[in-house]
């Protein structure tokens, strides 16, 4: 009995400490702070409209060098890896067996000459004695004949010799374009030009350069799309350009103009085939370089740009929090565009005026009431004196 009621008592205590913990647990939960985040509110305007991709560097113009007549080579004369000029002396074949051509077909020109001067004499004395019978009607026509005969046979000389000096020029091989050289492809002592024009070395002009790169039919038909709704407006071929990053990570000084968009898709690729002219004075782009490039295809209106760090992604794509009129959280599904800088580009599920949490969201749920302060970006100059709170730079 005694040990009942001890029993009973030990419960009713217990009931009694669990209710006061219960109730105090619910007193902290209604006394903790509403949680602070900074927001951006965001405005529609217009931004660039660009699309990353991957190019690669090739000469403005690139000629092969080549023995244009059989000899042996006897000299290189440019160092490998120079800047030459255009008739700049590459190159030296002998050029004794061109020169001894060239003196035969010289000799059988003055002989050609010789013979059609006789030939027109004989030719001439003829027409004179014919009308008085002294030489008759076939040796006239015989005489004459070889006049024809002599004066063709001095053309075919005239051009044997033409021949031979060009071949003799030939032996000296030099540059057709201004550009870099290459290495040298044959070694002094080497038989050339025997059987074919040997290739000795080749020439790239490096400034400028082009940069070919490729772009999605499906990439080229949204932008088309977008632009007949008067959401983008598209550059002219000729004024689209071209931001180019150097390996190391760096921004090329120069930008480069599109000058060329191919009229078909590649079917291998599925893409379209473009080129674009890029400065290169200084040589710091190489041929055959792949390179990071922007291409600043024309504007696009009605967007919001938005820091980097306010888009989420998830299985269902890219969203940001909002903070609603009440003070809640709102997810809000966006479609991203093309980067900005260290920006997206949102060009739907944002509306002008929507309030973005900057920071603080990871612990956020949909419906939670928040405080909302101001966001400030890093190294940003204060907001001017009647400018919106929060505001994305360029809003009003």
């Amino acid at each position: 009995m005694k040990r009942s009621l001890l029993r009973a008592t030990l419960l009713c205590l217990g009931a009694l400490a669990l209710g006061a913990c219960g109730n105090k647990t619910a007193n902290d939960a209604s006394q903790q702070p509403v949680p602070e985040v900074a927001v951006l509110q965001v405005q529609p305007q217009d931004s660039p409209l660009s699309q990353a991709v991957v190019g690669r560097l090739s000469p403005y113009r690139s000629a092969d060098v080549r023995a244009r007549v059989a000899g042996v080579l006897l000299q290189r004369a440019y160092d490998e890896g120079s800047m030459v000029k255009k008739g700049q002396l590459l190159f030296r074949i002998d050029p004794a067996p061109l020169q001894a051509v060239l003196a035969a077909s010289t000799a059988a020109l003055a002989q050609a000459e010789a013979t059609n001067t006789n030939a027109k004499v004989a030719a001439e004395r003829a027409r004179n004695l014919a009308p008085q019978g002294y030489v008759s009607k076939a040796d006239l026509d015989n005489a004459l004949a070889a006049e024809r005969t002599a004066a063709a046979a001095v053309q075919a000389a005239k051009a044997n010799v033409q021949s031979a000096r060009i071949n003799l020029g030939y032996a000296s091989v030099t540059s057709p374009i201004d550009g870099r050289a290459g290495q040298q492809q044959v070694t002094e002592g080497a038989l050339v030009g025997s059987g074919g024009a040997t290739l000795l070395t080749t020439v790239d002009q490096i400034d400028p350069l082009y940069v070919n790169f490729t772009m999605s039919v499906a990439d080229m038909e949204r932008m088309r799309r977008a632009q007949s709704n008067g959401n983008v407006t598209l550059a002219p071929t000729d004024k689209t350009s071209v931001a180019i990053a150097l390996p190391d990570g760096s921004r090329y000084p120069q930008s480069g103009v599109l000058d060329f968009s191919d009229t078909s898709v590649n079917p291998a690729t599925g893409a379209v085939n473009l080129r674009a002219v890029v400065p290169n004075a200084q040589h710091r782009l190489l041929p055959g370089m792949y390179v990071t490039m922007e291409v600043h295809l024309g504007e696009q209106h009605k967007v919001f740009v938005v820091p980097q760090q306010a888009v989420q992604r998830d299985t269902a794509g890219a969203f940001v929090f909002t903070i609603d009129d009440a003070g809640k959280v709102v997810r809000k599904d966006v479609t991203t565009g093309n980067m900005l800088g260290g920006d997206w580009v949102i060009t739907g599920g944002l509306s002008a005026g929507d309030r973005l949490v900057m920071s603080g969201m990871q612990n956020l749920r949909i419906d939670q009431s928040v405080k909302a302060t101001p966001w400030q970006a890093p190294n940003r100059a204060p907001a001017p004196a009647g400018s919106v709170p929060g505001a994305a730079p360029g809003a009003r």
